[in-house]
């Protein structure tokens, strides 16, 4: 048994309810530190399992319990060149050359551009390539942690797009009237 650490995001939980520790606690999220950030639930886990998977999908399942929503898993899968230095051990100027191909081939393409000096790469994809090429302090539990967070992610993402919003409610209840009538 290791202990993972990783942080949820979540939304649904009033920080002003009376009992609001103790939904935490009784949801098993007893190993999480808790804050609130810009109206988010943000839960810092260091949590004990066999696997970073198994730790993930336990704390997605006890947050789910409280009745708060998980939003997303961090550290965030997007990427700056600064950031991938700071996770890979290296300097900014290496993963630069890296990024311009000064230093080797096929350092994968940024996947957004915030402004055009600020792209972001995919952490799992460079994360990938540098345990490939054996550039960096990436071993192989590094990237099957960034794929883990980033298909949890695509999977909370999907499932948020399949739940109905307020609006979508209130329209098929109009629409189940007017077919009543």
């Amino acid at each position: 048994m290791r202990t993972h650490e990783f942080t949820l995001i979540a939304r649904g939980l009033d920080p002003e309810a009376v009992d609001f520790e103790d939904v935490l606690f009784a949801a098993g999220c007893d190993d999480a530190t808790v804050a609130f950030q810009r109206g988010a639930l943000v839960l810092e886990f260091a949590r004990t399992a066999k696997s970073f998977a198994l730790a993930l999908a336990s704390a997605v399942r006890d947050v789910g319990r409280t009745g708060a929503t998980v939003e997303r898993v961090e550290p965030d899968p997007l990427v700056s060149l600064s950031e991938i230095a700071e996770r890979a051990g290296l300097s900014r100027a290496a993963i630069s050359h890296y990024a311009l191909g000064h230093r080797g081939e096929g350092f994968p393409a940024p996947v957004a551009r915030v402004t055009t000096e600020s792209p972001l790469w995919d952490w799992a994809e460079v994360a990938h390539w540098m345990r490939w090429v054996g550039k960096a302090k990436v071993d192989d539990t590094a990237v099957l942690q960034a794929r883990l967070v980033k298909a949890c992610n695509d999977t909370l993402t999907a499932a948020k797009r399949r739940r109905p919003g307020p609006s979508s409610r209130r329209t098929a209840s109009r629409k189940k009237t007017r077919a009543a009538a």
